[in-house]
């Protein structure tokens, strides 16, 4: 019997179920369908640098199944097409949980049906389905706390084992990876990241052996430092699937159990990874996320309109040094860490008070990890109109945070360089340096380095008031 194993977010060998199901059967077709937004029905379409990551993972899973084939075109022609053309008699494939995967998977899987072949999908990339955990009245969470405590409250599954041995069926010759259009060139504005990442099966349990014995201890406090390495910069790896979330879960717990790390430490990581779930299990429930306030009293927010202001703060030329080092860590590195990616958001809604979507959009066209479900869930929590939002008050002071959780300022000195030269005290704030202090630093303000874009007393105040004008909205009668 042939099973065609079609591969998506699970681009790996272990612990992937359609692949551990196929092999045990008989021969496997595995294949991957490039597909562009039009023929995926994808409004929220894959950016540049997930694309490049996409690239080096694809390339490294084929290495470990040579028989992979690679397509291009719409997967709901393709897969069943390929099916009937290699005499498959089943087709298997691990979920995704995307609005326009599951109604494309669904349509996918009436036409297999109807074909009389066998449709199995498998649950690979998250602990728990987005329906398995449910509040007491039988709906979904909208509060993260109580989701994490009903979680706790579940067995997480022991990840398969790669198949023993995978024999390959015929298939077509497909597409040459090299032809799918995935890597940037002219220009390569992603030279210079195959120093920084490994992506692939290989390197994601790399990283996740490194952040266990190097960078757990102490992770409950230590993540929120942008300028130590006490992350795990796997959000890349499993929103591919290089890794399993299950995988995470059991290395970390042996991990902590064997003595190796602090149990508190180890639960805290977990919960983070347990909040990427709750990101999974808001947009299966409300699928609307990414694109329409989750709670429709903040359609009466009055956004700016200020494209100029949007331009710098992508660029990272704001004049606040931790929001300007975000930035430019981002767009040199397709990453950001967590912390900073909190910071450069509220100063985006709440100092600049631009439209969240304009981060949302931004950010999945520039981050290795754009993950539609965390992306949209983050940016709307940041602005107050998501699920367990931060409070609409809560607005971070760029100087403050830059103080706090980058103390020595290694973090902005090494991504705003021309900065490097300034005292401790004065880098977060270089407009309020004395003059004879940023002459000695070699810093001119408004030609090395700009002006503040806004004023942070003048845009917290005028954020505070449009967050009123919504409360005042939402109070009037329709």
């Amino acid at each position: 019997m042939t099973t065609l194993v079609w591969f998506r977010q699970d681009l790996r060998v272990s612990d992937n179920p359609a692949l551990f199901h196929a092999a045990r059967e008989g021969a496997v077709l595995p294949v991957f369908v490039l597909e562009t937004a039009d023929q995926s029905g994808d409004s929220h379409p894959m950016g540049g640098a997930s694309r490049w990551w996409l690239y080096h993972s694809l390339a490294a899973l084929k290495k470990a199944l040579p028989g992979l084939v690679f397509l291009r075109g719409s997967a709901r022609h393709l897969i069943p097409e390929l099916a009937k053309e290699t005499g498959a008699k089943a087709v298997y494939w691990n979920r995704c949980y995307e609005p326009h995967a599951i109604e494309r998977d669904t349509d996918i899987k009436a036409v297999l049906k109807e074909d009389g072949l066998e449709a199995k999908s498998f649950k690979a990339s998250l602990l728990f389905e987005p329906w398995e955990l449910k509040t007491k009245s039988g709906g979904p969470f909208k509060v993260y706390s109580p989701f994490w405590k009903a979680a706790q409250d579940l067995e997480v599954e022991t990840p398969l084992p790669a198949p023993d041995d995978v024999r390959f069926a015929e298939g077509p010759q497909g597409e040459a990876l090299e032809a799918l259009g995935l890597l940037p060139s002219n220009p390569d504005w992603a030279e210079g990241w195959g120093e920084l990442w490994e992506p692939g099966e290989k390197g994601a349990h790399k990283r996740l052996k490194a952040f266990l014995q190097n960078g757990l201890d102490g992770y409950g406090t230590l993540r929120n430092r942008p300028d130590l390495p006490n992350v795990s910069r796997l959000s890349p790896a499993l929103h591919f699937g290089d890794i399993s979330p299950r995988q995470v879960w059991h290395e970390t717990l042996r991990h902590t159990e064997t003595g190796d790390g602090s149990s508190r430490d180890g639960t805290k990581f977990l919960s983070e990874l347990a909040w990427r779930e709750f990101a999974y299990h808001l947009l299966y429930h409300f699928p609307k996320l990414p694109s329409e306030n989750w709670r429709p009293a903040f359609d009466a927010y009055p956004w700016r309109e200020a494209p100029g202001d949007l331009e710098r703060w992508r660029k990272g030329r704001t004049g606040y040094p931790i929001v300007d080092a975000g930035m430019r860590e981002l767009w040199q590195t397709g990453y950001m860490h967590n912390r900073v990616r909190m910071i450069v958001a509220s100063f985006l809604i709440k100092h600049l008070r631009l439209d969240w979507r304009h981060g949302e959009t931004w950010f999945r066209d520039t981050l290795l990890d754009a993950d539609l479900a965390n992306n949209s869930a983050s940016w709307q929590w940041v602005a107050g109109s998501g699920a367990d939002a931060a409070p609409y008050f809560r607005i971070f002071n760029p100087i403050t945070q830059g103080e706090k959780f980058d103390p020595e300022g290694d973090y902005v000195r090494k991504w705003v360089p021309e900065l490097k030269d300034l005292p401790t005290e004065v880098l977060f704030a270089p407009f309020e340096a004395a003059e004879e202090v940023l002459e000695r630093a070699g810093v001119r303000l408004g030609e090395t380095y700009p002006y503040p874009v806004v004023n942070h007393a003048a845009a917290r105040q005028a954020a505070l008031e449009g967050y009123e004008a919504v409360k005042q909205a939402n109070r009037d009668p329709a």
